[in-house]
Parts: structure tokens; C-alpha cells; sequence
């Protein structure tokens, strides 16, 4: 139990050192790449961090050789966007209010394009909603409207390259954490470093999730409540570590839109695989997390579409997580 807990907060001290390099080289990647804040966000940050929990996905659905073992794998689609919709939500507040007075942010607004955040919000429930629809029901050719959700991710890349954005990295930049002298670093000095952060939150995260499924097993905790509660907040952990780091910048744009894109990473692709490989069908914990996700999501829906977000009114969306919890122990210790 001793050497799994130094593991476990090894790999976390891990995760958030090599998010501070990963969140320093994608802002210089999205500047070399000429693209807006938010698409840096959406699109380059989000689809770096979510490769762990994607990976976690394919490993059980894909190479899983029994049932229990690909449940996992539907288990880490639907806990992923729950995680994001309503923990790594609260965490933005939350870093907010704690950095307020070293940001001068007195009146704890959220300085966002509310619009397109909401926008977001109402793109992925659309998805989500179909993607929770078809677990409900069983029908043949299920198996290839997997193929459909990697098209939704295409076109909401597509469209997130092509809009404009009115705030740029460039305007934002800390140097290069590798060219720390350098007032333009080198292309190759950008991908170098995202790319050896990218891997150290990979293998880091590895490792922290290992150590939360061997603390389950040690305390006895069933593993399909480790899979539905426990392993998604530890697969999530790289895009709460980032809205972390950001949000202390006062870049909490930056940090709502690798929270948007990784969501949206999530509503598809890992569902598509495991449609390919597995019946997707829903029992009770499964409904109960994609009703407890649509909640959150139609909250900041509603949030983001009256505009000027306070950043306390994000953190009462991190107690759905408490409830979904709550019921989940309730389901399997009954």
C-alpha cells in the first residue's frame, strides 16, 4: 500500500510538471500553426490530452478479451464526459475565485466568447443525445453508426479550424520553456517539447490510473465502480491539470476550450469504438451517468447562453459528479 500511494502521488506530481510544458508548447504550436486561442484549445490541446482515456478505450473494447473487460471500455465513454461536464467545469471556478485577487478579477467574470461556448455546449448535446439513445436500444447495423460519430468529430475540427477568433495565442505567450531566451523559438523546439510533455502525461497517467485500480482492489472496491467512478476523474486529469494551470494565468479561454474539445473528443471517438466492438447497451449506472451528464451540459448550455458567466456559477456543476457518485455506491452496495 506504501510504495502504490508514493506512485500514485509521483504520477500526479508528474502530470501536473508535464502540463505546465504541454500547456507552454501548444500555445507556441497553435501561434507557428496561426490559430486562435480557441481552436488551440478545442483542437490541438484537447486531442493531445485526450489520447490516454481514448487509449484506455481502444485497449479494453478493441483488445479486452471478455465482456467484463470491454465494459470498462463503455464505462471510460460515458465517465469521460461527465468528468468534463461537471468536475473539470467546477475546477475553472474554483481556480478563478482562488487567483482572483493576484488576477484582479474582482468581479469573477468568465472572460470567454460566451457564444461560441454555448454553441458548443449545445453541438455536443445533440451528439451525446444520439450517442445515449443508441444505448438504449439494440438493432443489427448499430455496429456502423460508430462511423458516423468519427465524421461529427471531423466536421466540428473543421469548423472550429475555419472560425475566427478574436483573441490569438500570440498575444498571450510565456517564452518557451526549452528556449527560455529565445523571443521566437524554433519550430522544432515547440513540437519537441509538446511532444515529450505529451508523453510524460501519457505514461504519467498510465501509472496514475494503474495505482487508482490497485487502491480499489486493496479496499475492496468492485471493479466496475472503479471504472465508472474512480478511473474516469484519474483519465481526466490532464485537462483539469491544464484548466488549472491557465486559469492561474488568466487564460481560463484557453482552459474552456480543452475542456469543450476534449469533451467533444469524447462524445465520438471513444464511442465509436466501442460501438464497433461491443453490443452497447446501457444498464443502470450507464443511464444514470449520461443523465447526470445532459443535466450538466444544458446548465452551462444556459449559463454560457445568457452571456457574462460569473465564475462561482460554474462550481455547483462538480456536486452532479457527487450525486452520480453517490448513486453508483448505492446501485452496487445495496
Amino acid at each position: 500500500m506504501l510504495i502504490t500511494t508514493l506512485l500514485f502521488l509521483l504520477s500526479a506530481g508528474a502530470i501536473y510538471l508535464a502540463c505546465e510544458y504541454f500547456v507552454n508548447g501548444i500555445e507556441w504550436l497553435g501561434q507557428k500553426l496561426n490559430l486562435g486561442a480557441t481552436a488551440t484549445g478545442t483542437v490541438l490541446a484537447a486531442f493531445g490530452t485526450a489520447l490516454p482515456e481514448s487509449a484506455v478505450t481502444f485497449v479494453a473494447v478493441i483488445m479486452g478479451r471478455t465482456p467484463e473487460v470491454r465494459d470498462i471500455g463503455v464505462g471510460a465513454a460515458m465517465g469521460g464526459p461527465l468528468v468534463l461536464a461537471t468536475i473539470a467545469y467546477a475546477v475553472v471556478g474554483v481556480a478563478l475565485w482562488g487567483n482572483r485577487h493576484r488576477l484582479g478579477r474582482t468581479d469573477m467574470r468568465v472572460r470567454v466568447q460566451d457564444a461560441r461556448l454555448a454553441r458548443d455546449q449545445s453541438w455536443f448535446l445533440s451528439i451525446f443525445v444520439v450517442k445515449c439513445g443508441l444505448g438504449l436500444i439494440a438493432f443489427a447495423f448499430k455496429p456502423w453508426l460508430g462511423v458516423l460519430f468519427l465524421v461529427a468529430y471531423g466536421l466540428y475540427v473543421w469548423r472550429e479550424l475555419r472560425s475566427e477568433d478574436s483573441a490569438s495565442t500570440e498575444e498571450m505567450l510565456e517564452p518557451l520553456k526549452f528556449q527560455p531566451r529565445a523571443a521566437t523559438p524554433s519550430f522544432m523546439a515547440v513540437l519537441a517539447q509538446t511532444v515529450s510533455a505529451l508523453l510524460v502525461i501519457a505514461f504519467a497517467s498510465h501509472i496514475f490510473v494503474s495505482q487508482i485500480e490497485t487502491i480499489g482492489v486493496l479496499m475492496h472496491i468492485p471493479p466496475h465502480l472503479v471504472a465508472l467512478v474512480l478511473s474516469p476523474v484519474a483519465t481526466e486529469l490532464p485537462e483539469t491539470m491544464n484548466a488549472l494551470i491557465w486559469v492561474r494565468q488568466g487564460k481560463e479561454r484557453l482552459a474552456l476550450a480543452n475542456i469543450s474539445g476534449a469533451m467533444m473528443i469524447q462524445a465520438t471517438i471513444p464511442s465509436a469504438l466501442a460501438l464497433f466492438a461491443t453490443p452497447w447497451m446501457f444498464d443502470a449506472p450507464l443511464i444514470a451517468a449520461g443523465a447526470v451528464t445532459i443535466v450538466a451540459i444544458v446548465y452551462l448550455w444556459w449559463l454560457f447562453r445568457r452571456g457574462h458567466v460569473d465564475g462561482r456559477r460554474l462550481v455547483p456543476v462538480g456536486l452532479l459528479y457527487g450525486v452520480f457518485a453517490a448513486y453508483v455506491c448505492w446501485h452496487f452496495f445495496r
